[in-house]
C-alpha cells in the first residue's frame, strides 16, 4: 500500500499530452507550482492528422511553444475534393503548419521543462482520494487537480463528470509515406462513407488519415476506395505502421466538481473533421488557468462552453455532408465561389467574429437554392 504523501502542489495535472501540457505551461506562467504525471513516457504519439491550423498556431505561441521551421512544413489553405472535382480555399490571414505529432509533443515537454514544471512520468495512477493524487509511488497533494487524460477519460469518472449530451464516435487510421508533396493545402478527400486528409509533412514526406464511422475500414481498405488518393500515392514506401484513434462529437453537461476539473479530449471532443481538437486544448488550457489562479473554475466552465461552440458548429455542419453526395455536390458549387470558401475559411479558423455565421450561413443558403 502506498503511503508516501509528496508536498503539496498548487495543481496536479493527469495526463502529459499536448492538452495536460498546454494547462501546466499557462499555470506556471500565472506563477503556480505544478507537476504532470502520466503513466507513459515521451514523446507519446497519437494518431491524427498533424496540422495546426492558423489559430491552434496563435494560441500555442501564446504559450511559448515554438516549433523550428526545419521541424515542420506550412501550408496555407484547404483543398476539397469528390470524385474528380476540387475546390481550394487559401486563409486570409497566417498559415497552417504541418507537423509530425512526436515532434510537437517533444517541444512542448521542453517549453514546460523551461517554464519549470515537474513530471512524474511513467506513474501509475490510480485513483483520487482527500489528499490528491494516488500513484504506485506516492500521493501527490494538490489544491487542484486537472485531467487532461483523454477521451476515456479515468479522472472524469473519478470526479463523477461523465454525463453527457451526445457521443458519435467515428474511427480514423493514419500512416506517413515518403513521397514529395503534391500540394501546398491540406487536402480532404470525400467518398460517401469516409474522408481521407493529406498533410505535407517536408519535402519528402506525407501524412494520410482516413476517418469513418466504420470501426474496421482500415486505411489500406479505404484507399482503395479513394482512386484519385490511391493513384498519387502509388507506389511511395511507407514510412510509420498504422495507427488508430477514435473521434467524436462528446459534450460534457460540466466540465469541473469541486477541486477538479478537465482539458482538453477528457473535457468533451470535437470532430477530427475541423482540426481543431489541439487549437481548442491551447485555448481551454489558457482559460482554465486564469480560473484557477482566480480560485473560480465557474468561469472555466463558462469559458469552455464559449470557446467549443465555434468548433461544434462547424464540425455538425461538415458532418452533414458525410453520407450524403447529393449535399456535397450542390456545396462544392456553392464553394467555387472563391470569395465564400475565403469567409467560410475565416470562420473556421477563428478569423472572424461568430456574428459573421449568419452573413456566411445566408450567402450560402442562396448559392445552394441558385443550384
Amino acid at each position: 500500500m502506498n503511503e508516501r504523501i509528496s508536498g503539496t502542489w498548487d495543481a496536479c495535472i493527469i495526463g502529459g499530452g499536448p492538452a495536460g501540457l498546454a494547462a501546466a505551461i499557462a499555470l506556471r506562467l500565472r506563477g503556480l507550482q505544478v507537476v504532470v504525471a502520466d503513466g507513459l513516457r515521451p514523446p507519446i504519439d497519437k494518431a491524427c492528422g498533424e496540422g495546426l491550423m492558423p489559430d491552434s498556431i496563435s494560441a500555442m505561441q501564446r504559450l511559448g511553444i515554438e516549433i523550428p521551421a526545419e521541424l515542420g512544413r506550412k501550408f496555407f489553405g484547404i483543398r476539397f475534393i469528390d470524385n474528380e472535382r476540387q475546390i481550394d480555399g487559401d486563409f486570409s490571414t497566417g498559415y497552417a503548419l504541418a507537423v509530425r505529432r512526436t515532434v510537437l509533443h517533444e517541444k512542448m515537454v521542453e517549453r514546460a521543462e523551461a517554464c519549470g514544471v515537474n513530471f512524474r512520468w511513467g506513474a501509475s495512477i490510480s485513483h483520487l482520494n482527500s489528499d490528491g493524487v494516488v500513484t504506485a509511488a506516492e500521493t501527490i497533494r494538490a489544491r487542484w487537480i486537472v485531467g487532461a487524460d483523454g477521451a476515456r477519460s479515468r479522472v472524469r469518472r473519478w470526479a463523477g463528470l461523465d454525463a453527457s449530451t451526445h457521443y458519435r464516435p467515428r474511427y480514423a487510421f493514419r500512416r506517413h509515406y515518403k513521397i514529395a508533396p503534391w500540394s501546398s493545402r491540406m487536402e480532404v478527400h470525400w467518398i460517401n462513407e469516409a474522408q481521407a486528409y493529406v498533410t505535407p509533412l517536408g519535402p519528402d514526406q506525407i501524412c494520410v488519415a482516413v476517418v469513418s464511422r466504420n470501426p474496421r475500414l482500415r486505411l489500406d481498405a479505404a484507399l482503395r476506395a479513394f482512386t484519385g488518393l490511391r493513384s498519387r500515392i502509388g507506389d511511395a514506401a511507407p514510412i510509420s505502421t498504422e495507427r488508430g484513434a477514435i473521434t467524436s462529437m462528446h459534450s460534457l453537461r460540466r466540465v469541473c466538481a469541486g477541486h477538479v476539473a478537465l482539458v482538453g479530449d477528457a473535457s468533451g471532443g470535437v470532430d477530427a473533421i475541423t482540426g481543431e481538437g489541439l487549437g481548442l486544448s491551447f485555448r481551454q488550457a489558457t482559460a482554465l488557468a486564469d480560473a484557477i489562479k482566480r480560485g473560480d473554475l465557474h468561469g472555466y466552465q463558462r469559458a469552455h462552453r464559449r470557446l467549443a461552440w465555434r468548433p461544434n458548429f462547424m464540425a455538425r455542419g461538415l458532418l452533414m455532408l458525410d453520407g450524403r453526395p447529393w449535399l456535397r455536390r450542390r456545396v462544392m458549387n456553392a464553394l467555387e465561389d472563391r470569395n465564400l470558401f475565403r469567409r467560410m475559411l475565416r470562420i473556421h479558423t477563428g478569423d472572424a467574429p461568430a456574428r459573421d455565421l449568419l452573413t456566411i450561413g445566408a450567402w450560402l443558403g442562396l448559392k445552394l437554392m441558385e443550384i
